[in-house]
């Protein structure tokens, strides 16, 4: 059979504007799963194509011939997976499945649009659901339990652009933070063997990548296992020119762990700091200190580790003003880029089941739950103001200035980069002024007139 995977892109994110800022904040990829699943049919026997909407437009009504399309969702995806399963079903005789974060949290209205829907993690189930064995229409699959057990992504299934291997070294987070999806998404934590990481990345390095990703939720979760991955990359040389992480402000305390780091080229990492709010961090279940944020914010600079800082807007103890602190703690630290993030309640966490249960949810359009548009009822602003603050946020800290302070530091690609995200952010701000202020079908629009300043 003929099997194709898509990973589909909201509206917002095929604008060509997100395209080039997002070729500006870091190297094409593909998500993990689909090439996992792919590699696992293609073993079978099956014809497998994969694809990112991301980041080039494909009419998959030119594609011939296929039985199967199998859709990711991600919540600010899933209209637009949707919309391409009606379509699909409307157009062609191939089944479609339906799968990822959001489906599995909402598996009723994804059974609206397919054939079937998967549960969880598909690797126990995709064969006998592609090959007809498992019929009932929503799937609820088993955890993998051993994570060697899956095989590697198949790059070889990828028709769209990639420069960035990424790795999968864990699932899940021995963490969970009340808004996070992942956590429950891949549960338990689990660890794949340290000679499975070594051999996935040698297989990268003989496909010519040059860059490469540990998209683990906590790549320094467990130190003693992340400092063996990094010594056997130094000793086999295999480093990359860029490695990016995902780690918490907890690795910073030792000190072995930031040198191996930095030796290994794991050279930029997105750090959720959250907030600067003691009161904040306690309310998400963020395990950390305030000194503990800036204690690691220093390590990573004196290692000459870019620093991706990730900050929570909206946190029902957090006011304007701690939003203000956030993005000058960004601007002092020389942090490469600011993510701030507006606090998103994902169906499926705690923090959705808490503001639907106070009635606290505005919106159920999931095509603006991305973290950057205000979807809930903020207790010390409204909603409007929350979404000011978040860009004002990002105006602030994606300077001119700031990129000649990154061109020094980290050198020309870099500041060339940052350069390219502050014009960008330039365009972003006025857009977002024009909207909200004379579109009137658009979701800005919709906030300043709904819920206007306080005052």
């Amino acid at each position: 059979m003929k099997v194709i995977f898509i990973t589909p892109a909201s509206n917002f994110r095929r604008f060509w504007g997100y395209r080039f800022g997002n070729y500006l904040y870091g190297h094409p990829n593909a998500i993990t799963g689909p090439l996992i699943l792919g590699h696992i049919l293609k073993d079978a026997g099956h014809d497998v194509e994969v694809y990112e909407e991301l980041y080039t437009d494909i009419d998959f009504f030119d594609l011939e011939d296929v039985d199967v399309y199998c859709l990711y969702t991600m919540t600010s995806s899933a209209p637009r997976a949707y919309e391409l399963a009606d379509e699909i079903r409307r157009r062609t005789k191939a089944r479609v499945l339906i799968g990822g974060m959001h489906a599995s949290a909402m598996p009723e209205e994804a059974a609206a649009h397919a054939d079937q829907v998967v549960v969880g993690e598909a690797e126990t189930v995709i064969l006998d659901i592609v090959e007809g064995r498992r019929t009932e229409k929503i799937v609820y699959a088993e955890c993998l339990k051993n994570l060697d057990d899956a095989p590697f992504p198949d790059y070889s299934l990828l028709k769209t652009p990639c420069l960035e291997a990424n790795v999968l070294s864990t699932r899940g987070c021995p963490f969970c933070c009340s808004f996070c999806t992942t956590s429950r998404m891949y549960h338990p934590y689990r660890e794949r063997s340290v000679d499975s990481v070594i051999e996935e990345i040698r297989y990268y390095k003989k496909l010519g990548f040059e860059y490469m990703n540990f998209e683990d939720d906590n790549f320094t979760a467990n130190r003693g296992r992340a400092k063996e991955i990094c010594r056997r990359m130094i000793a086999e040389d295999l480093t990359f020119k860029d490695t990016f992480f995902f780690g918490r402000v907890d690795m910073a305390k030792d000190e072995e762990m930031m040198e191996l780091l930095q030796k290994a080229h794991l050279s930029y990492v997105l750090v959720g700091f959250e907030s600067l709010n003691q009161a904040a961090l306690d309310e998400i279940d963020k395990h950390q200190k305030i000194s503990d944020i800036v204690n690691c914010a220093k390590s990573l600079a004196k290692h000459k580790i870019r620093l991706i800082a990730s900050f929570v807007l909206g946190i029902d103890t957090d006011g304007p003003e701690d939003i203000g602190r956030c993005v000058e703690f960004a601007k002092d630290v020389n942090a490469y880029t600011l993510q701030p993030a507006i606090l998103t309640p994902f169906p499926g966490t705690e923090t959705y089941k808490q503001f639907t249960e106070e009635k606290r949810m505005i919106t159920k359009d999931w095509s603006v739950f991305d973290m950057m548009n205000v979807t809930f009822l903020p207790k010390n602003m409204t909603p409007w103001e929350l979404q000011k603050q978040f860009l004002k946020a990002t105006k602030r800290f994606y300077t001119f200035v700031g990129s000649l302070k990154i061109m020094k530091t980290f050198g020309f690609e870099y500041g060339f980069r940052r350069l390219g995200l502050w014009l960008i952010t330039c365009l972003a701000m006025f857009g977002a002024a024009v909207q909200s202020r004379f579109k009137k079908d658009s979701y800005f629009y919709w906030l300043r007139h709904t819920w206007p300043d306080n005052g």
